[in-house]
C-alpha cells in the first residue's frame, strides 16, 4: 500500500513511517516543508492516509485551528478531487473533550471528518491519543517523559516535578503505530462518531515517573535494572534512545585475584543477575552447593570441566565444555559443584543466577566436589 501520512518528520511521523516500510508499505511523506502540490499527487496516488499533522504548541492560539483544522480541510478537499473512498485515520487527542483552544480545534477537526465520512461513505478513524512516549519525542514540547529523559541522561541536578499532578495516562509509539496500521489494513471502519484508543495504555504520576528513570541511571552504579511491568520496560527503552552518544557504554568494576577474575554485569530483582567469571588455565572455582539458588554456565571461549556431585553421596558427573560448541549447564541446587579450566588459555564464562547475591543470605556452602 501507498499511505499518505502527513507530519512525517514529527515524533509519531517518523516512528511510523518506519513501521509501514518494516511492513512493506510504501509511506508517503508530507511535512511543513513540502510544497502544495506534493500534497494533490500523494492524495492522488495513495491508498490510504494517517494524518498526523497538526499544531500544540502555537504562538498564537488562533493557530490551533489553521494548523488543526485547516490542514484536515485541505486534505479533505483534495480526496473529494479523486473520487475514490481513500480510507483517512486522524491523530485526535484525549483533550479535544476539553474546553480550551487546542482541544476545541481537536473535537472540530473530529467533527468535520465524521461529517465527511456520513455524507460520502469515506471510512475514517479517529484516534484519540492519550500522552504519547518513545524514541524521538522532543523534550520540553509534548511529553513530560521526554523531558526527564533528556534532562537525567544530560544529568541536570534539578528536575522539576509537579508534586501533586495526578495520575496520567500514557501510550507507547510502538503501540501507537500499530494500532494506527491494524486500523487501516484491516479495511473495516467503525460508525462515524465512535472514538478509537491505542490499546495498551499505563497510567502513571511525573513523581513516579522521575523516581524510575533516576533508578535507571543509577543502575550504572549499582547494576540494578528494575523492570516489572510493560510500562517500566518501554520507560527503560525510551530513557536508553535518550543517553548521549559519547555514553552509550560504561565501566564495569572486575574483582580479581591469581585465580582470574569475577565482574558482575547487571542485577534485576525477580529476574537474577547476570556476571562475567574469568578463569585462569589450571584453576578452579566452585567447590560449593546452594539450597535453593540455581545457576547458568556458558562458557564463552576456552574449555572448562564442570564436575557435579550429589550433597551425601560419591558419583561424580563431569561435563567438558568448550567455547567454539555453545552449551548451557544447568547448575541444580543440592549439587556441589566446580568448574577447571583445563585449557591452555583464559577461559571466559557467563554465569546467570536465579537471585542477586546477598550477603544477608548467601545460600551457599564450601564443600569440594
Amino acid at each position: 500500500m501507498k499511505i499518505l501520512v502527513t507530519g512525517s518528520e514529527g515524533f509519531i511521523g517518523k516512528n511510523l513511517c518506519l513501521y509501514l516500510k518494516q511492513n512493506g508499505e510504501e509511506p508517503l511523506g508530507f511535512d511543513r516543508d513540502n510544497a502544495e502540490a506534493d500534497l494533490v499527487a500523494f492524495v492522488a496516488e495513495c491508498d490510504a492516509i494517517i494524518h498526523l499533522a497538526g499544531v500544540n504548541r502555537p504562538k498564537d492560539n488562533e493557530e490551533f485551528v489553521a494548523g488543526n483544522v485547516g490542514s484536515l480541510e485541505t486534505l479533505i478537499k483534495e480526496v473529494k478531487k479523486t473520487g475514490r473512498k481513500i480510507p483517512i485515520l486522524l491523530s485526535s487527542s484525549t483533550q479535544a473533550i476539553f474546553d480550551n483552544p487546542y482541544g476545541k480545534s481537536k473535537k472540530e477537526a473530529e467533527d468535520l471528518l465524521f461529517d465527511f465520512a456520513r455524507v460520502t461513505g469515506n471510512p475514517v478513524y479517529v484516534y484519540r491519543l492519550a500522552n504519547a512516549f518513545g524514541k524521538w519525542c522532543r523534550p520540553y514540547y509534548n511529553s513530560v517523559v521526554a523531558t526527564f529523559c533528556y534532562e537525567i541522561c544530560k544529568d541536570q541536578p534539578d528536575i522539576k516535578v509537579n508534586e501533586n499532578a495526578p495520575e496520567i495516562e500514557f501510550v507507547y509509539i510502538d503501540d501507537i503505530v500499530r494500532c494506527f496500521y491494524q486500523s487501516i489494513k484491516q479495511g473495516v471502519s467503525p460508525a462515524p462518531g465512535t472514538y478509537l484508543s491505542v490499546t495498551p495504555s499505563y497510567l502513571s504520576t511525573p513523581r513516579k515517573i522521575a523516581d524510575l528513570l533516576t533508578k535507571f541511571r543509577k543502575g550504572r552504579d549499582d547494576l540494578q535494572i528494575a523492570l516489572q511491568d510493560g510500562f517500566e520496560k518501554k520507560l527503560y527503552a525510551t530513557y536508553l534512545s535518550y543517553l548521549r552518544e559519547d555514553d552509550f557504554w560504561y565501566d564495569l568494576v572486575p574483582h580479581g585475584d591469581n585465580r582470574g577474575s569475577f565482574t558482575e554485569i547487571f542485577k534485576m530483582p525477580g529476574y537474577g543477575q547476570v556476571s562475567l567469571n574469568v578463569i585462569n588455565p589450571g584453576i578452579t572455582k566452585g567447590n560449593h552447593y546452594h539450597n535453593s539458588k540455581n545457576e547458568k554456565f556458558v562458557v564463552l571461549s576456552g574449555r572448562c570441566l564442570i564436575s557435579f556431585r550429589k550433597v551425601n553421596t560419591e558419583e561424580v558427573l563431569k561435563y567438558d565444555v568448550q567455547g567454539n560448541i555453545p552449551k548451557v549447564v544447568d547448575i541444580p541446587p543440592g549439587y556441589v559443584h566446580s568448574i577447571t579450566n583445563v585449557g591452555e588459555e583464559k577461559a571466559y564464562v557467563l554465569m546467570w543466577a536465579n537471585e542477586p547475591f546477598d550477603m544477608e543470605n548467601p545460600d551457599t556452602f564450601p564443600e569440594k566436589v
